[in-house]
Parts: structure tokens; C-alpha cells; sequence
């Protein structure tokens, strides 16, 4: 009855959702990666940049809007060194992911020394407020969970709808699509196998970074090393989970945010009086890699995913 009591709560729902926001800008940015044939496993460290630029940039005396703009701008630039050296020059792309990774994180730890040398606790902005629509947001349960967040989490939700139209209802989408499963067939056409790859990587990578800087302009008010925490790589397994849908993507990050605010939430009843806390941080996770299991089952996987390509193969 407390889990249900939990579930029914308009407050539980606003945390899921809060919680998930940060996972749709980056499962969205990997998704398109993926779609187009490359796989981005710099999606942590590029989390971590995003969060990193964001803040500064506000702590330094920009404005929101401008500082996750700044993010987004770091996040491609590292999206360009990753495409570059796996479309163009066919490296690994597992290795180069994991060096992006490597790379982004050690660079942000050393940029927050040059800067605050002596800081021993992280300065605080002024983040984004909760937006309130009117009479949406009075909706029972679900209006304060989906009316009542702050612009970053309304973005996410627009970029959903945004990048299903362009997948699907744009020749521009279409080529994307075509790169992931088909590239022999979109140089037929006279476009740039290679100029669409690392295009996808670069927006791909932006959002990622849109996702890191939420969680310092949205979720919290300051920046902290730990806060990505593997979002990153749970992103990568949204991604599967929603067999490479915007949609489906949608849905698995906001599962997994529910699991995540639901074990929070049952540590603090009887029940979780009852049962080592490890257990709850562990619940989400377990669930997770259970309904990816099932869900990647029926998934289809782009053909040319990690296919390098040359100009002129067939």
C-alpha cells in the first residue's frame, strides 16, 4: 500500500520526470549518433563537459539561455574530434569513445582548478525556476508532473517531437537513416556518407551536453564532479531499449527515472526500514537491464552501426 500510495502521489511524478529530463536530451543525441552509424561512447565524459560549460559560464555572468548554448557548443566540438576519427579515419569507435570520455573529464577537472584554485566547495548560480502553464498545470497528478518544470525539461519533451519529425518526415532524416543502414546508397545519391556521420555526431553530441548542463542549470544550482554518475551509459542502454525511437526512448527514460524516485521514496517507509539501502540503489539498475533484456529482444539494430565506410565501396 506505501508503493501505491507513492505511485498516486503528484509529487512522485514531477521528480520522475525531473529525473528523466536530463536522460531524454542525451539518449536523444546517442540515438541520432546511432542512427546514423556511429557509436558514441563519449556520451559520459561529454555529459560532464556540458555540465562543466554551462555553469561556468553563468557563474562567470552570462545568462541561462547563453550558457546552455555554450554547452552545447563544447559538447559538438568534442562530437567533431570523435566523428572525425572514426568516420573519415575508421578508428575504433569503442576506443575513441572511451579516450572522448577520458579526455572531456580529465580536461573539465583541470579547467575547474585553472579557474577556482582554491574553491573548496563549488560556487552556486541562479538555475532555472519552475514554469507553471495555467490551467494545464491543475490538471490532478499529472499536470504539476508535466506543467510545472522548468523550460530545460519542456525542451526535451519539444526535442522528442522535433527530432521524429526530422527522422522520419525530412528527406534530411531520411539521409540520417540511410547512413546507419544503408551508406553505399547515399553516396549513390551524390551525398557525403562521411559530411552526414559526423554532422549526426556533432548535433548528437550537443544534446548530450544539453543533458550534462541540465543537472547544474536545472536539477541543482552547482557543478560537482560525480553528478553525471552514469547517466551516460544508461542513456546507451535507453537507446537500445527503445530500439532506436524517439518515442520508445522517451518512454524508457522516464521508466527508469520512475524506478529511480520510487526507490528514494520506499527508503523512507516501513519497508525500507526493513532492507539494506544498497538493495533500493541497486532496484533501478536490475529492473533496467531486465527490460532492456526483453525489449532488445524484438529490437532492430541500425545495419551499418559501427560499419566504417570508404567512399567507393559497395
Amino acid at each position: 500500500m506505501d508503493i501505491l500510495d507513492i505511485l498516486l502521489q503528484a509529487s512522485f511524478w514531477t521528480a520522475a520526470i525531473r529525473i528523466a529530463s536530463p536522460l531524454i536530451f542525451a539518449a536523444l543525441g546517442e540515438l541520432i549518433c546511432e542512427r546514423a552509424g556511429v557509436l558514441n561512447l563519449g556520451i559520459e565524459g561529454i555529459m560532464v563537459v556540458g555540465a562543466f560549460a554551462g555553469w561556468l559560464t553563468v557563474y562567470l555572468g552570462g545568462g541561462l539561455w547563453f550558457g546552455v548554448a555554450v554547452a552545447m557548443l563544447s559538447g559538438m566540438a568534442f562530437g567533431l574530434v570523435h566523428g572525425v576519427l572514426t568516420v573519415p579515419f575508421g578508428l575504433s569507435q569503442h576506443v575513441v569513445g572511451l579516450g572522448i570520455t577520458l579526455l572531456a573529464t580529465s580536461l573539465t577537472y583541470y579547467c575547474y582548478r585553472l579557474v577556482l584554485p582554491e574553491v573548496t566547495s563549488p560556487p552556486k548560480i541562479e538555475a532555472f525556476q519552475p514554469l507553471e502553464i495555467p490551467i494545464l498545470s491543475d490538471i490532478p497528478v499529472i499536470g504539476p508532473a508535466l506543467f510545472n518544470q522548468t523550460p530545460l525539461t519542456y525542451l526535451a519533451f519539444v526535442l522528442v517531437v522535433a527530432v521524429t519529425l526530422v527522422l522520419y518526415r525530412t528527406p534530411m532524416g531520411l539521409a540520417l537513416r540511410a547512413a546507419g543502414e544503408n551508406p553505399a546508397a547515399v553516396e549513390a545519391q551524390g551525398l557525403s556518407v562521411s559530411a552526414i556521420r559526423i554532422g549526426a555526431v556533432m548535433v548528437g553530441s550537443g544534446f548530450m551536453a544539453v543533458g550534462g548542463a541540465f543537472l547544474t542549470m536545472s536539477a541543482f544550482n552547482s557543478f560537482f564532479f560525480e553528478m553525471v554518475n552514469g547517466r551516460g551509459w544508461i542513456c546507451i542502454a535507453l537507446v537500445v531499449f527503445g530500439s532506436w525511437k524517439p518515442g520508445k526512448t522517451l518512454l524508457g527514460a522516464v521508466l527508469f527515472a520512475a524506478f529511480d524516485a520510487l526507490q528514494i521514496r520506499v527508503q523512507q517507509t516501513p519497508l525500507g526500514a526493513d532492507i539494506p539501502y544498497q538493495i533500493f540503489l541497486m532496484a533501478p539498475y536490475i529492473l533496467s537491464i531486465l527490460a532492456l533484456v526483453v525489449m532488445s529482444r524484438r529490437a532492430q539494430v541500425p545495419a551499418a552501426l559501427m560499419v566504417p565506410f570508404n567512399k567507393g565501396e559497395r
